[in-house]
């Protein structure tokens, strides 16, 4: 079984904060084998991540969240951003014609873009995995029907820490029945439901301080594009 965190940020998302070397660094510290680092519709740091994975023992997993029109989708495995704005099946297709997988994170959390209230049941269930526990949680409601979902439609299920600062990776893992140690090998033992979820809460105080400085970075951007 290789442990992977499969959803954390760089500081190429608007909201992220750390540089990939800090992330690949505490990955390597916690005892994780993979890391995707998974940028707001942004692939270049996740790219250079996973080349410089083997550097840290660890297995590089490129990828990205995309912002779909019905709202978040990780694209796994990836080697070109994918376009934000696309109707979720799109979304979804763009993914796998790069042979990458699509994960559904925080599927039924309207305020996180969530894209459960936007689409069937049956859209859901097109996605290679779901993510049932993500650490960003305030009662853990959505966690436990994520959970209930894709036991209920036997889709793979998997965690994420949502990191956006670099001592949260880790905080969710995912455990794979990898073959081998590779990232087609993570990917087809996702693919396959050989997963496992082992997650905690991310502090309080970490998550306001990351969303502290998600709002402080879009309105300095703002500002920047107004000059």
């Amino acid at each position: 079984m290789l442990s992977a965190e499969l959803h954390c940020h760089s500081e190429l998302s608007f909201d992220g904060r750390d540089p990939v070397e800090l992330l690949l660094s505490q990955a390597d510290a916690v005892g994780l084998d993979a890391l995707a680092v998974t940028d707001h519709d942004e692939i270049e740091a996740s790219l250079d991540a996973a080349e410089r994975a083997a550097d840290y023992g660890l297995v590089g997993i490129p990828g990205s969240e995309v912002t779909s029109a019905a709202g978040h989708v990780l694209a796994l495995g990836i080697h070109e951003r994918v376009p934000a704005g696309l109707p979720f099946t799109d979304t979804v297709d763009h993914i796998h014609d790069q042979d990458g997988i699509a994960v559904v994170p925080h599927p039924f959390q309207r305020s996180r873009s969530g894209v459960a209230p936007h689409i069937t049941s049956e859209e859901l269930a097109s996605a290679d995995a779901i993510e049932v526990y993500n650490s960003r949680l305030l009662t853990g409601r959505s966690n436990r029907r994520a959970g209930r979902f894709a036991r209920s439609h036997d889709l793979p299920m998997t965690a994420g820490s949502d990191a956006h600062i670099a001592e949260m990776v880790g905080q969710a893992v995912t455990t794979v029945g990898a073959t081998e140690r590779t990232l087609a090998g993570v990917l087809d033992g996702i693919r396959a439901g050989r997963t496992e979820v082992i997650g905690k809460r991310t502090p309080w105080r970490i998550s306001l301080r990351q969303a502290g400085g998600g709002v402080k970075r879009r309105i300095k951007g703002r500002l920047t594009s107004l000059l």
